[in-house]
């Protein structure tokens, strides 16, 4: 009899843990990798998929039975293990039957429980978050046949479990499966780079992904003061030597200042326009200009450049004046960083210095020089670059010497042009 009480006692422990690890799984594994096992013919996959699809009925299933087990298994296998212990307390002295008894039920308890911690529960459950898509196929047959049996019961359990929980304005519970968010995928690409899972640029590409829809285009365009274009007064030459000077690929064609904007001219158009033409209007090859809102999000106008074919389109502002210009380069390299082409000079925006201060240049972004300074700029200044937001701090336009304090650090203006400033040396404090 002891020996049918100890195999009962070992069958209900792995019962136990069977439970355990169908129950974790079915909680760890998500549904799409479930799908895409069923749609590769994996085995029991298609019962596994069943089974997550009905998961409150699947937990409630598992929960019964780790229950019943645990039960059950306290029930013979105290006994069992008592029966085996006690004739060994005898051998060793030990005759006085209440203490053989005490002693037998403590021994007996602490052997039950350390196998059911370690056997019914640890080890199923750790096996099953770390491998819950190959511990769920495993489990999968047997489970729904525990499911099916069990369904009557189930059905009360839900119905109970689901009136609790409208007690505490919690309104059904079937959405075990939590969205990530945002930031919470970001920590999951940080730990996954740490681990070495993600290379540095890897983790960079998809970090700029989840950044790209929140920039405006006025962020990424190219201030208008920058800006070269075709005068419609000026003759062919001019034009020819404003490309040797610049190596655009687009020009826009303006009527004395980009306040008046008439088109773009691309520079494989002006190689078939002759050398010796003398009366030439750019107007005959340039094409109609885009103009969009400097409010509208990047990854729109990525979409109008894809529509229209048109790699460069004019930014304006609420009042439609024209602000800048942005390409179809401005806007991818906010996902794979600077792109220069054989024509671009290199012109590093920071460049540290020996006495421990940067040189930047005073277009520079201030996410980037946030993110190379390690500094903690006011982020709800309304300004887009260094040099704007010393401006707002000084409430004035800049002079060459002045000296800014920030949080963090201190900013001597260097050099100014058309009342901004283009070289700052900013000092980290």
């Amino acid at each position: 009899m002891t020996l049918i009480y100890l195999g009962l006692a070992v069958a209900l422990i792995i019962l136990n843990g069977f439970f355990v690890a169908a129950e974790f799984a079915l909680v760890k594994v998500r549904i799409s990798r479930i799908e895409q096992l069923h749609k590769d013919g994996q085995a029991f996959a298609g019962t596994a998929k069943w089974l997550a699809k009905r998961l409150d009925e699947s937990l409630s299933a598992c929960q019964l039975g780790i229950t019943m087990a645990s039960l059950a298994l306290g029930w013979v296998g105290e006994p069992a293990f008592a029966a085996l212990v006690e004739p060994v307390l005898g051998w060793v002295g030990i005759s006085d039957d209440r203490v053989i008894h005490v002693l037998g039920f403590a021994v007996a308890f602490t052997v039950i429980t350390g196998l059911h911690l370690v056997v019914g529960e640890q080890f199923p459950k750790i096996f099953a978050i770390r491998r819950p898509e190959q511990m769920l196929l495993w489990c999968a047959l047997p489970l729904k046949f525990s499911y099916v049996v069990l369904y009557p019961f189930l059905k009360v359990l839900n119905l109970v479990t689901s009136f609790l929980l409208r007690l505490v304005g919690i309104q059904g519970a079937s959405d075990h499966h939590s969205i990530n968010t945002e930031e919470e995928i970001r920590a999951l690409l940080r730990e996954a780079h740490i681990h070495g899972n993600l290379t540095r640029n890897e983790h960079s590409l998809i970090n700029n992904v989840f950044e790209f829809d929140d920039l405006i285009v006025r962020r990424v365009m190219l201030p208008r003061g920058e800006v070269a274009f075709f005068d419609v007064n000026q003759s062919i030459s001019d034009f020819r030597e404003l490309v040797r000077q610049t190596m655009h690929t687009r020009y826009p064609v303006c009527d004395g200042s980009l306040d008046r904007v008439l088109g773009v001219v691309h520079i494989k158009d002006l190689l078939n326009v002759p050398t010796d033409v003398s009366d030439f209007d750019v107007r005959t090859i340039m094409r109609p200009p885009k103009k969009l809102p400097e409010t509208m999000p990047i990854s729109r106008v990525l979409r109008h450049f894809q529509a229209t074919h048109q790699l460069m389109a004019f930014v304006i502002d609420e009042y439609g004046t024209i602000t800048g210009m942005v390409t179809l380069e401005n806007v991818l390299e906010r996902i794979v960083g600077e792109v220069d082409d054989e024509f671009d000079i290199a012109d590093p925006h920071i460049v540290p210095e020996e006495s421990g201060s940067y040189l930047v240049v005073g277009s520079t972004p201030l996410d980037e020089v946030r993110s190379r300074l390690k500094l903690a700029l006011d982020e709800s200044s309304e300004t887009d670059t260094i040099a704007g937001l010393l401006t707002d701090v000084r409430q004035k336009i800049l002079t060459q010497g002045d000296v800014i304090e920030l949080d963090g650090a201190v900013c001597e203006v260097l050099e100014m042009k058309n009342d901004s400033a283009t070289k700052i040396r900013v000092r980290v404090i």
